[in-house]
């Protein structure tokens, strides 16, 4: 008897390492290696078996969890229970580390995607239909796209910047679209890399700028560019125009 056998595609070894710890309902911070190994190469397996091509990086992923699942086999000299659980924990770090940047860009890119959609499906009056007022277009002759570029440039620019300050834990979109807010209250207009002398890391950043889309979307606020890969300029809008 014939069995079908049925897999998804993955755009990388990242998207099915997050898609497995979905899947499992397991703590990105709590990987259980040796269990998402084993899936990870039954995966790899069952792909082999329909000549599904896989990309080097499937096979160089899968070297990784190897040599990491190795090393928490190898036994530990145990002076107190602190040491053993932190060399358990650094075997793991890189991998989560690198998986929560992945995610932060997977959410960013779908948020891209989610603007784009909702641009394809709006309708707008012709001009000659609309009333003389202020210029209210929120991204001043930008696409969503060119901001992109832009913050992508900052996190280039910043990348080998020491971080001094104290990471803030959980620092999530929503927490980011209140800073932005707040910011807005005390200066109505401000250029977005002002936001690294009080938000320098990465992880922050990338939450900020998610937030600052949101935002753009709800028309609470508008963003410029003088040219392409220059600082991206915010500004309150005047809600009761």
């Amino acid at each position: 008897m014939e069995y079908n056998i049925v897999l998804e595609r993955y755009q990388g070894p990242m998207d099915l390492l997050l898609d497995l710890i979905r899947k499992n309902e397991i703590d990105i911070y709590d990987i259980p290696i040796f269990e998402i190994t084993e899936q990870f190469l039954d995966y790899m397996e069952k792909a082999n078996k329909i000549n599904l091509e896989l990309t080097s990086d499937f096979i160089l992923m899968a070297s990784t969890l190897l040599e990491i699942k190795s090393k928490m086999l190898l036994p530990k000299i145990k002076f107190d229970d602190d040491e053993e659980e932190e060399d358990e924990e650094d075997a793991r770090k890189e991998l989560v580390e690198k998986l929560l940047e992945y995610e932060k860009y997977q959410q960013l890119s779908g948020l891209l995607k989610k603007n784009e959609e909702y641009e394809t499906r709006a309708f707008y009056r012709k001009k000659s239909e609309m009333p003389d007022f202020s210029d209210k277009n929120l991204l001043k002759d930008l696409q969503v796209n060119d901001l992109s570029k832009a913050f992508m440039n900052i996190l280039i620019r910043n990348k080998n910047k020491v971080v001094k300050s104290i990471y803030r834990e959980n620092f999530s979109v929503e927490t980011a679209i209140n800073v932005l807010k707040s910011r807005l209250l005390i200066n109505n207009k401000f250029y977005f890399t002002k936001l690294l002398e009080d938000y320098p890391s990465r992880e922050e950043l990338i939450s900020l700028f998610l937030g600052l889309l949101e935002l753009i979307r709800n028309g609470i606020l508008s963003a410029k560019q003088t040219e392409n890969f220059t600082d991206i300029f915010i500004e309150l809008r005047n809600l009761d125009e």
